[in-house]
């Protein structure tokens, strides 16, 4: 855990934002600020960076779950930061720079993160939160759960990455629509639109995610990774493109371990046990 300083009724006082539990493989990264909806601060934000480094650095990761604590995955930007601003004489060029260092460049971790990441939705996601939900891979939901680009609420344009992870999911109109309105969708909307994979019933949702998340921490974690990268970039690329550098991906996973494990499993008809390498 990493403990970071937030200030509280002019009082410093230590609270551990984001917790990391690595069990089997899988890292699960928990916003842990609940009294405050596990907003985006910045120290929230600050702990995600600094966690998504310290799991780049290990041989025991093969998967990356985010979830809130509490009711709420994520509740967004944080609105006694923008009050300060709106207060202070901050300058522009300053509010900008801070707005960068804080959720910008967390999407931009959780993004290019190597590993397959899983938004484990138990509550609503709006704004930033929301955001945070999408830049993972694979978006997990209860039935209770509900998701909303609701910049519009505070007199805001969007940010946080939403121009460019919503449209890439549900369409360029149907981005429109949701930013325009400022719909937060329930989970069976959200899942029509595609922004969550799959929808569980509250009461099997933590062991109907576990199951899914153990099934691809148990997987090839080499192809994964030049998986994933290949599909993200393949939305800016031509076809030929796109399929030269899968050449090349498949090029370095032909000399894995888990390929091997893989083409032997087959032939034997058998389940393949990969080791990620």
């Amino acid at each position: 855990m990493v403990a970071y300083a937030t200030r509280q009724h002019g009082v410093v006082a230590l609270t551990d934002a984001v917790t990391l539990d690595v069990t089997d493989e899988v890292a699960t990264l928990t916003l842990n600020r609940p009294d405050a909806r596990n907003a985006l601060t910045r120290g929230v934000s600050d702990a995600l960076r600094d966690h998504l480094d310290e799991i780049e650095g290990r041989d025991d990761v093969r998967c990356v779950v985010v979830a809130g604590r509490g009711s709420a995955f994520s509740a967004g930007g944080d609105i006694e930061r923008m009050r300060e601003r709106l207060e202070s004489d901050e300058s522009l060029d300053d509010a900008v720079a801070a707005l960068e260092r804080t959720t910008s460049e967390t999407m931009s971790r959780v993004v290019d993160c190597p590993y397959p990441t899983v938004a484990k939705v138990g509550g609503p996601a709006v704004g930033a939160g929301a955001n945070l939900a999408i830049a993972c891979d694979l978006q997990l939901a209860s039935s209770s759960a509900s998701i909303g680009f609701v910049f519009r609420r505070v007199g805001l344009t969007v940010d946080a990455g939403t121009s460019y992870l919503l449209p890439r999911i549900v369409g360029e109109n149907v981005a429109k629509e949701l930013v325009y309105t400022g719909e937060v969708c329930d989970a069976e909307r959200a899942a029509d639109l595609g922004l969550f994979n799959h929808v569980y019933p509250d009461e099997e949702f933590d062991e109907r995610v576990d199951a899914l998340v153990d099934r691809i921490a148990n997987g090839p974690t080499v192809a994964f990774r030049h998986a994933k990268r290949l599909v993200q970039d393949g939305f800016d690329k031509p076809l030929d493109r796109a399929m030269a550098d899968e050449a090349t991906a498949q090029g370095i996973v032909f000399e894995t371990a888990d390929h091997e494990e893989g083409v032997e499993a087959f032939l034997e008809g058998r389940t393949p046990d990969f080791e990620g390498r």
